[in-house]
């Protein structure tokens, strides 16, 4: 049997224990942030002769020129006729499905005109040129790419740069199947710090974007971390997380394998289980006990399980609730009778996953809502990834000749207050006997 902490809601000291349990703090290595802060100067002074030697290095590559890092637009093509009919059947759904819920939050610029003719508003553009960091190696995540690239182009971005480590060579054909669908502009091998440094200052070869966005290990994550203010970036990830609330109702089998699918990420991956049914509970576990022997990745899941995975049981669904909204999870299983109405009762979760056959890997892949998410506690004031990220917003102000004159007075007021006397005067040289017109 798992050895998994077990909470009670009734126990006074229930607080102080559950966020014992949840405490997770990126443990940022020094010897880490020493060789990330050394390859991304590095790059930044050298470019590309840097970023082949770091490839060649890290990657155990023998290309000689940075040229030799793009995949062309014929290589991804190739890659989406060498998929079998399944894979990119599920590829082409899953894309459309993202790109028509991307569709509904795109922002829509909007203005509006005063009585005196002053014209206000706010102007929504895309970004120019977007960066879109891909895991690589043995691992391969075409939904990643999906999840990054399809929001970016509904929301405008002119151009989408991909970049992908190949260690020994190693081209993924899902991966580069995603990005073809998806819309990628262009596509480079190469990964790791090294990879972060050139999409944020540029290399010749490497053009530089204005965001940063994907996944990536503790180099990547430092990097992008270092880099944030040259050029934006969508988050600084956690380990992955899931809290199901359960009444009790839903086979037991099916709760355990939607703890699995978070636990299977990593070791510090946390799946946590809210119920006010004790025996539900050792059912649960039960069913872990039973299928975790099939798991190919048994190892990961029961370290995972036995380090962070937390089992509440308590006193109804009300407080079940309350514990959610505690802990602010990455994903939320609402695994209950009227879970659309108790979804209401949610103020901190990245995604809530409504109702009994609402497994959370629907989101990771195709659902449609993104599955980057804020992670531990961060969904208290953090977003889903999504179009609004690729999009920014500019403030609009066209004052008429009655309208500076007016708002000047108000201006030069607070100007002077703070001791800005060319701001008073720049608000001032408006103010004039002809304040009634409205004319620009």
């Amino acid at each position: 049997m798992l050895n998994i902490k077990l909470l009670s809601s009734a126990n006074e000291d229930f607080w102080v224990q559950l966020d014992a349990a949840l405490a997770w703090e990126m443990n940022i290595d020094s010897q880490v942030s020493q060789t990330v802060s050394a390859i991304l100067a590095d790059v930044k002074q050298r470019g590309d002769q840097a970023l082949l030697e770091y490839t060649n290095r890290f990657d155990r590559m023998q290309l000689h020129t940075a040229e030799a890092l793009e995949i062309y637009p014929d290589r991804l093509q190739q890659a989406l006729a060498d998929i079998n009919k399944d894979q990119r059947e599920a590829l082409e759904l899953a894309a459309q499905r993202i790109g028509r819920y991307a569709e509904r939050q795109k922002l829509q610029s909007w203005s509006y005109t005063e009585a005196d003719g002053t014209v206000l508003g706010q102007k929504v553009t895309p970004m120019d040129r977007v960066g879109l960091y891909v895991p690589g190696g043995k691992a391969a995540y075409p939904s990643s790419v999906l999840m990054n690239a399809v929001p970016a182009k509904v929301a405008g971005v002119a151009e989408l740069i991909m970049v992908v480590p190949t260690p020994d060579g190693e081209k993924n054909n899902l991966v580069l199947a995603a990005a073809a669908i998806a819309g990628v502009d262009r596509v480079f091998t190469i990964g790791g710090a090294q990879a972060i440094a050139a999409l944020a200052y540029g290399t010749g070869t490497i053009p530089k974007v204005d965001k940063i966005t994907g996944p990536g290990n503790s180099y990547v994550a430092t990097a992008k971390r270092m880099v944030y203010g040259v050029v934006g970036i969508d988050m600084i990830a956690g380990p992955s997380e899931i809290l199901v609330v359960c009444d009790a109702k839903t086979n037991p089998d099916w709760i355990a394998m939607d703890l699995f699918s978070q636990a299977e990420h990593d070791e510090e991956a946390q799946s946590i289980l809210v119920c006010p049914d004790d025996a539900f509970i050792e059912q649960v576990k039960n069913s872990m006990a039973k299928l975790l022997v099939s798991m190919p990745r048994k190892a990961i899941i029961q370290a995972s399980l036995e380090n962070r995975a937390v089992f509440i049981q308590t006193d109804n669904m009300d407080s079940a609730i309350n514990i959610a909204n505690h802990i602010a999870p990455e994903h939320l299983e609402l695994s209950v009778e009227n879970a659309e109405s108790w979804a209401q009762k949610i103020h901190h979760a990245g995604a809530i996953f409504m109702g009994r056959y609402t497994a959370e890997a629907l989101g990771d892949y195709c659902a449609g809502p993104n599955h980057v998410l804020p992670t531990s506690g961060t969904a208290r004031f953090s977003s889903p990834l999504g179009v609004y990220d690729f999009q920014k917003r500019s403030s609009l102000i066209g004052c008429s000749a009655a309208g500076a004159s007016q708002l000047g007075k108000v201006a030069a007021v607070l100007a002077h207050g703070e001791g800005l006397s060319a701001h008073a005067g720049s608000a001032e040289f408006r103010i004039n006997t002809n304040a009634d017109k409205t004319s620009g």
